[in-house]
């Protein structure tokens, strides 16, 4: 049995600890909730910002992520709205002036509103926040909707990083996958906010996508060639029909097999380095001049539920439908439909629907765990549970993928294809309750 084989189980993508489905809480209290928000900034100002804009025109059936279909812009209003009452909420508890360090703009796809809307909700948002100086405003951009008042618009409000979701430039590749874009609007969406001056260009990029196979890898990268984005995160794609109806338009047939697909990645990342870019992290990618690489290599590097960023703040933040805030003792999610959202709002009342509180072990594990993903490696000291980590990582350290030290472990270039499997080990939450049924998506 080759690695992959071996290694090609459901495992969590680990974007917090304890992942979503083990979250012990069905309804978070809001009050309970708002207490750890307060203990945090009342230790420090600093936050992160995450606000969900999920309407799309059409639906990509690839796609894991919480949106809302629908043609009618008459939404936007409303939504800006309720998202702005539900910042009050929050800006009415703070004793004292937050410090704005990090802004992301997520989807769904936040260029479905038109930039006056956006604007709106930007004035909104930083009427009442001190912007850090360093801070980093950033946004996903469709390139089928994405125009040049957009990012005008958005530039002047302080933003300076842009992700552009690409996928693969393929035509055949996009109609399965029912997105409809093309290299030329990839290709004005990147010059135009260059030319207005916005300092980081993300491309997002799928492997394992339905009839993908080499060629379109290779033509994808022989683009990527062009463009030179200043980070790409290149993700596996996640097949969870189960959860995500939109993806009932193809099956496992239609997918390539485990060794095929990691096969469509070595191709892909082998072209990446050959063309100057630095693997940070799982399924990123950044050019030397970039924040994301210098703070990987400096040590700095954190992953949140926004993805990698260069920024740590105690404090996160989300608005928005399925919008989710961490607290690092605590995580709450907002309900996930829009109508149920927006009525919770009216109410008065933050939209909250599920959480967790962190116990002591959960943070001790989510450190390890964060480490892994962002330094490849990690220690302890005296740790209760280091023989029963160490035994379950038996397979992994016999199959090189993790070396052990005095203090600790690291993965080895080999393990860092299997990233998933490694911080499974360390996961006492899973093991105390192995799913019986589909939760996870295949780590590899």
């Amino acid at each position: 049995m080759t690695l992959l084989e071996k290694y090609d189980i459901p495992a969590p993508r680990y974007t917090s600890y304890p992942t979503v489905p083990y979250w012990e809480t069905d309804q978070m209290n809001e009050s309970e909730w708002m207490h750890h928000v307060v203990r945090v900034f009342e230790k420090d100002r600093r936050l992160s910002l995450y606000v969900h804009l999920p309407f799309c025109e059409k639906l990509c059936t690839y796609c894991g992520c919480n949106k809302h279909i629908t043609r009618n812009h008459a939404v936007e209003s409303p939504y800006i709205q309720s998202v702005l009452a539900e910042w009050a909420m929050y800006q009415e508890q703070f004793p004292g002036k937050p410090v704005l360090t990090e802004l992301h703009f997520g989807g769904g796809t936040p260029t479905f509103f038109h930039p006056d809307n956006l604007k709106q909700l930007l004035d909104g948002l930083l009427a009442t926040v001190e912007v850090a100086e360093d801070h980093e405003f950033s946004f996903e951009a469709h390139p089928a909707s994405t125009t040049r008042e957009h990012l005008e618009t958005l530039f002047s409000l302080g933003f300076r990083r842009i992700s552009v979701g690409v996928q693969d430039v393929d035509e055949d590749i996009l109609r399965v996958i029912n997105r409809f874009q093309t290299v030329e609007q990839v290709q004005y969406v990147t010059d135009a906010a260059r030319e207005i001056g916005y300092e980081s260009v993300n491309m997002d990029l799928i492997f394992g996508l339905p009839f993908q196979k080499q060629e379109h890898i290779r033509k994808t990268m022989a683009w990527i060639q062009k463009w030179m984005p200043d980070r790409i995160a290149f993700y596996s794609y996640a097949h969870v029909p189960w959860m995500k109806n939109g993806q009932r338009a193809f099956d496992e047939n239609d997918l390539p097999d485990t060794v095929a697909k990691r096969a469509l990645y070595e191709t892909g990342k082998r072209i990446l380095e050959e063309s100057g870019y630095h693997d940070v992290g799982m399924d990123h990618f950044s050019l030397g001049k970039d924040a994301l690489f210098q703070s990987a290599q400096s040590g700095i590097l954190h992953r949140n539920f926004m993805g990698y960023t260069p920024f740590f703040t105690p404090l996160s933040i989300g608005l928005g439908a399925s919008a989710i805030g961490d607290t690092f003792t605590a995580f709450a999610q907002n309900i996930k439909t829009v109508a149920a959202y927006e009525t919770a709002v009216a109410s008065g009342h933050l939209p909250l629907q599920r959480g967790h509180l962190l116990s002591q072990e959960d943070q001790l594990i989510r450190q390890h765990i964060l480490n892994l993903m962002c330094r490849y490696q990690t220690s302890w000291q005296q740790e209760d549970q280091r023989d029963k980590i160490l035994a379950r990582l038996a397979e992994p350290i016999a199959d090189g993928l993790v070396v052990v030290g005095p203090n600790g472990v690291k993965v080895t270039d080999i393990g860092k294809g299997f990233l998933r499997n490694i911080c499974l080990a360390f996961d006492e939450r899973y093991w105390g309750k192995v799913p019986t049924g589909r939760v996870f998506s295949q780590a590899v």
